[in-house]
């Protein structure tokens, strides 16, 4: 079976749901291998105890 597409998470452990710089450019980088991959990312999550941040609710894709 073939993937289609890519949905990243990770977390938080400091219950933080703002993404680092880190997280962001990761996320950058992560979206420009799918495009090079035909394998796009349509999320990325960052998950914690309190709740969970979405880059694509938040237009950060």
């Amino acid at each position: 079976m073939k993937a289609s597409a890519m949905i990243l998470a990770h977390n938080h452990s400091s219950g933080c749901l703002k993404p680092s710089q880190q997280g962001i450019r990761l996320t950058e980088k992560m979206v420009k291998a799918g495009k090079l991959l035909d394998l796009p990312v349509i999320d990325h999550l960052i998950i914690t105890g309190e709740g969970y941040y979405s880059f694509a609710d938040e237009g950060g894709l």
